[in-house]
């Protein structure tokens, strides 16, 4: 019997709420500066509160922490924390955040990168012994991918030899912290979070493409779990070739929860005569399948860790209606799923460049919208997700009609949400468009 087809949605799904807080070394700026939350880190959090949400992902900032090596200063991180803990508010501490490491390393492959990585969470853990989650790292492998095999981020690296030399300096650092952190800490749980994918392909280039993708979204957390990885799969084959052997004989890292992050680039499709990929799926796979494959998978809890689209406020109630509908299917379907993030609470800023310059350019992503002095705007999105969070059923949440460019984005989801009531958006509503196209992440090629 198919799972999810027989799975009757009822249970509500806990809220996790979340800040962005990437950090841009060449610029020497942080996303949590670049909105505000630096300084408005309690008026948001009270936001969030009032919200209904009483558990998050929150930064701890190492790059601001240990701005001179061995020298760390928690004053912010305390003052945070203690807000938090006042409030009945749990936390997992978000560690590093894609590039989020100090200025004075040049990237994850500086030597010093490892001793002084596992300096910190060690400091980390001993200063806050209470506390309840982690994510010793955040995205591994979109990561590894950005910063390696596509050289957008640090160290600039290209190609599978890229992805291998960064995978080789950061996971075993990662599986060490997280069997110190199991001693440590041993009442608090590692939330492993990593995207969520899955791919499609026609022909014998575009087939060939889907099944090296669909092997390399696995290949990260099956060797930090120390998983066999046969040779026979295709990018284990291209890892071998780049001189990675030593990752399949990794010493096993600790996983409590798997947090999976979601978004619609996250189902590239490789069809046509060419294969190349086109990033928003015109026939995707329901979120639901994604969650119960990697549930089955792992044998973890998971938790959807992060989603949101890119677009008006009632784009994102919308896909906030979509996506928390999938994870009731799949906990209904029999998933130990431990919560629903949509990431962030208020806009991000520089992700149109996937930061690679600094602007401050406002993301359109969050629950609450920023205005152009950066004070944060309610919406029809932020009433849909304190209904929400407080536990009202999916049924309960409104359907707006897309709007033009997510309409064209989300064509390949629409059959998914055919059940629904749609309604026209607030014309009220004057959060400002979306870009005019989505963020383009040439990642296809693998082999080179």
């Amino acid at each position: 019997m198919n799972r999810l087809a027989s799975a009757d949605p009822h249970q509500a799904v806990p809220f996790v709420g979340a800040f962005e807080s990437v950090f841009q070394p060449a610029f020497d700026v942080d996303n949590m500066e670049l909105t505000g939350h630096d300084e408005r880190w309690a008026s948001d959090l009270e936001l969030l509160h009032l919200s209904g949400v009483r558990q998050l992902r929150y930064p701890v900032r190492w790059h601001r922490v240990e701005a001179r090596p061995g020298t760390f200063d928690w004053s912010r991180t305390d003052e945070v924390l203690g807000w938090l803990a006042d409030h009945d508010m749990a936390v997992i501490a978000d560690l590093v955040h894609h590039t989020s490491y100090p200025r004075w390393l040049t990237g994850f492959t500086d030597r010093a990168f490892r001793p002084a990585y596992l300096r910190f969470v060690e400091a980390f853990a001993l200063r806050y012994p209470h506390i309840g989650g982690y994510t010793l790292f955040n995205e591994p492998f979109t990561t590894f991918q950005l910063c390696g095999h596509e050289g957008i981020w640090p160290p600039h690296l290209t190609g599978v030899a890229g992805f291998a030399a960064v995978a080789r300096a950061v996971l075993p650092a990662v599986a060490e912290a997280s069997r110190m952190c199991r001693e440590l800490l041993p009442d608090a749980r590692h939330v492993y979070v990593d995207a969520c994918e899955r791919h499609t392909g026609d022909g014998p280039v575009g087939a060939a493409r889907a099944a090296l993708a669909n092997d390399r979204r696995f290949v990260v957390l099956d060797a930090f779990l120390g998983r066999h990885l046969d040779e026979r799969r295709p990018f284990v084959r291209a890892l071998q070739a780049a001189g990675a052997d030593d990752l399949f004989d990794l010493v096993p890292g600790h996983v409590d929860v798997l947090g999976l992050d979601y978004y619609a680039h996250c189902q590239w499709d490789y069809s046509g005569p060419s294969g190349k990929g086109a990033m928003h799926s015109p026939r995707p796979a329901p979120l639901a399948s994604l969650i119960l494959e990697y549930a089955d998978r792992y044998q973890l809890p998971v938790m959807l860790a992060e989603t949101n689209v890119r677009g008006y406020a009632s784009d994102r109630a919308s896909w906030l209606k979509y996506t928390l509908e999938q994870c009731e299917l799949a906990t209904a379907a029999g998933v130990d799923l431990r919560g629903y993030c949509w990431f962030p609470f208020v806009d991000s800023c520089n992700w149109d460049s996937v930061l690679r310059r600094s602007e401050g350019n406002i993301d359109p992503v969050g629950v609450y919208w920023l205005d152009e002095q950066l004070d944060r705007r309610a919406s029809c999105m932020s009433s849909a997700y304190a209904l929400a969070a407080s536990g009202a059923p999916v049924a309960a949440l409104p359907a707006f009609r897309f709007r033009e460019p997510v309409a064209d984005w989300l064509r390949g989801w629409a059959p998914q949400m055919a059940h629904w009531e749609w309604q026209d958006p607030p014309v009220y509503e004057t959060d400002p468009p979306p870009p005019a196209e989505p963020i383009e992440l040439r990642i296809e090629d693998a082999h080179g």
